[in-house]
């Protein structure tokens, strides 16, 4: 993507996550940038703050979306997973077909809409299996990879650790340690989850404590990364902190603003 900035040498980097369907502001996400980074979760599965939109209640209708929230938020787990298994039971073919044909019309809408150059990685919702048929030549997908930006290393790793959620792409902690221990030292850390910290990982709305890494808190205070870039927590206590010479910054908020986070150096 050429930037469109005049009068300084800077690069500009501008960062999204959490796009959960939002195909209209992601197409304007580089605009101004040298490059966009996305950190996953491009699927709209269930809107929390508009139970009307996404796969769920496009199926099921929005009360039942409803529901699912209201037990869901209680962490009323099991029953979340048998009222879902009951409305399943009534749709004809097989759910994981189903969903898939969901997400592929979502993907075709969203990798279309990634500006060149992008790099970017998987959130917990998304199907990995299938990004390779929807990227496109100016997109990189990176997990547990680093990839040099004008003179600065950015490392990679996606996916969340696996919850009572089981959302699709979750991983053990072994695994999820191993890439990062893959990604090494570099400048800026991009991941889909937060390092474990109380105030990066409590969602305000939700209620509830997501995962977050403690492999990644210790890399972040072993090797120093300037920057550690990460979504996933939709509305955390904390945006934004220090962890030792870190800046940790929350950008998990694209879906409902619009709006990338700019890295410039």
């Amino acid at each position: 993507m050429a930037s469109t900035r005049t009068g300084t040498a800077a690069t500009r980097v501008h960062v999204v996550s959490d796009v959960h369907g939002n195909a209209r502001d992601l197409a304007r996400a580089g605009e101004g940038a040298d490059a966009l980074i996305c950190l996953g979760d491009l699927v709209l599965f269930l809107d929390y703050a508009d139970h009307s939109r996404g796969i769920f209640p496009d199926l099921f209708g929005a009360a039942n979306a409803d529901r699912l929230v209201e037990l869901r938020t209680a962490r009323r787990f099991e029953e979340a997973r048998e009222f879902g298994a009951r409305l399943w039971a009534g749709v004809d073919g097989d759910r994981a077909a189903v969903i898939e044909e969901a997400v592929r019309r979502q993907y075709a809408e969203l990798f279309a809409a990634f500006p060149t150059p992008t790099y970017a990685t998987y959130g917990n919702v998304d199907l990995p299996h299938l990004w390779a048929e929807y990227a496109g030549p100016g997109t990189t997908v990176l997990d547990g990879e680093r990839v040099e930006i004008a003179g600065r290393v950015f490392g990679f790793v996606g996916g969340g650790l696996r919850t009572p959620m089981r959302t699709p792409y979750e991983i053990g902690d072994e695994e999820y340690a191993a890439k990062i221990e893959a990604v090494g030292e570099v400048d800026v850390l991009c991941t889909h989850i937060p390092p474990e910290v109380p105030e990066l990982v409590y969602d305000t709305v939700a209620r509830r404590f997501e995962r977050g890494s403690r492999a990644l808190l210790e890399a972040i205070r072993r090797t120093r990364p300037r920057y550690a870039l990460f979504g996933h927590v939709h509305q955390p206590l904390v945006r934004r902190m220090r962890i030792g010479a870190t800046e940790c910054v929350n950008v998990g908020h694209f879906a409902r603003t619009g709006r990338p986070w700019a890295l410039e150096w």
